[in-house]
């Protein structure tokens, strides 16, 4: 399969396809937003279940490390299902996770709430991509990529909000209860409406789980795509934890600002993600990802280093970070999925993605040991964090070159 870039006008989706992309980014809105919610309700979390702010640290972090244990788990068993049962069975599981979570009475219910969501949610992350990579050809995936990212934008736009506003006038557990529902709703509507996925299994010569993921994590041409997925994360999961109490104890953005700073940078995301997608289809994965990786070093450095800043300008800089982050993110991954055989597809994106769980948990390890804040003040050592992720960033371009000359040649399935 010869995976070159085309010099022929990008490809046309199907109605077909535009349904399938459509279904797997509310898909992924669901699975982010059951993520991303734990954070901000943590406020109102903590004292209704009278927990510890180290007890809700693990709440959090329980999602993220059973998710990258759940990866490498079903790894080998990736390949051997039709890619819709395999996504159906754990969404099911996902579901029923987040309804754990709505229902939890206490600390250690919640905990044990939020590892079965991680086991089960962390893995449709990599379901997504494999079945993305298995309908869409290389030509398109730009902009599926970018399609994708645009539910991170949704969440915070859309869910978010209403998952306050639900909390603020039902509890806490009302968001974890809307999540379940539109999930059922989204679990329905594959079940009626999406196709088999199955043509990978024609490929399969040994069905050994444990030789399957043997074979794919010891494959040489996927060792430097699990390694550059690691750096991508362990620089941008840096700057992620803190940059809420950085841009109120250091940027001067009060609370009641702090949204606005969130919503404009979110719907500029929206916007980005797609147009990000074409443009990498359109002129090359790899030069978008140059770019990306420009202007995120420029806005990292910039931004690292602001003092109090007025709030049109902490908004435009935020904005334009994540115009680099995307610009990053979104052909990297469509890169990323060139990289496996068909028939070790599934097995590459759970380890895959495994691996970029586990690099985010130690990027914000890291992150927590390197700044401080001194008797509740401005955050300590933030420009060090900006610092790193220049040089992860500066990491990640030369072995993103060597992925983009690797995928442009033919893919030869892992031997089993």
């Amino acid at each position: 399969m010869n995976q070159a870039i085309s010099t022929e006008p990008p490809a046309q989706f199907t109605g077909y396809q535009k349904f399938v992309l459509a279904i797997l980014a509310f898909l992924q809105f669901t699975i982010i937003l059951d993520f991303m919610i734990m954070s901000p309700l943590g406020a109102i979390l903590m004292p209704a279940l009278n927990i510890t702010p180290s007890q809700f640290g693990v709440v959090v972090s329980a999602y993220a490390f059973s998710a990258g244990i759940a990866g490498f788990a079903a790894a080998g068993f990736a390949d051997r299902f039709d890619r819709k049962k395999l996504l159906l069975f754990f969404y099911v599981g996902f579901i029923l996770g987040t309804f754990l979570c709505g229902i939890a009475p206490n600390f250690y219910f919640l905990l044990f709430a939020r590892i079965v969501t991680g086991l089960f949610g962390g893995v449709i992350g990599s379901i997504v991509m494999a079945i993305t990579t298995d309908l869409f050809p290389f030509s398109m995936r730009g902009r599926v990529m970018g399609v994708l990212q645009s539910a991170f934008a949704g969440s915070q736009i859309l869910g978010l909000p209403i998952g306050l506003y639900l909390s603020a006038h039902w509890g806490w557990h009302a968001p974890f209860l809307m999540i379940v529902g539109i999930a059922a709703l989204v679990g329905v509507i594959i079940i009626a409406n999406l196709k088999p996925i199955d043509g990978h299994l024609k490929l399969q010569s040994d069905r050994n789980p444990f030789h399957h993921l043997r074979d794919t994590i010891a494959t040489p041409r996927y060792l430097l795509a699990f390694a550059a997925t690691g750096f991508l994360s362990i620089g941008g999961y840096m700057l992620m934890p803190f940059s809420s109490a950085f841009s109120v104890n250091n940027l001067g953005i009060s609370m009641k600002e702090l949204p606005i700073v969130y919503l404009v940078t979110g719907f500029g995301a929206i916007i980005t993600g797609p147009l990000v997608g074409k443009l990498s289809d359109k002129f090359g994965k790899y030069r978008v990802f140059l770019f990306g990786a420009v202007m995120t070093i420029i806005m990292a450095l910039i931004y690292t280093r602001l003092g109090v800043t007025p709030l049109y300008m902490v908004i435009l800089v935020n904005v334009l970070l994540f115009v680099g982050i995307f610009s990053r993110m979104i052909p990297a991954q469509a890169m990323m999925s060139a990289v496996p055989a068909a028939d070790s597809r599934g097995a590459f994106m759970a380890i895959n993605s495994s691996l970029q769980q586990i690099a985010g948990g130690v990027g914000s390890v890291v992150a927590g040991m390197i700044v401080s804040q001194p008797d509740g003040g401005v955050i300590l050592h933030f420009d060090l964090l900006g610092d790193i992720l220049v040089c992860t960033v500066l990491l990640t371009a030369v072995m993103m070159y060597f992925i983009h000359r690797m995928v442009a040649r033919p893919v030869v399935a892992v031997p089993a």
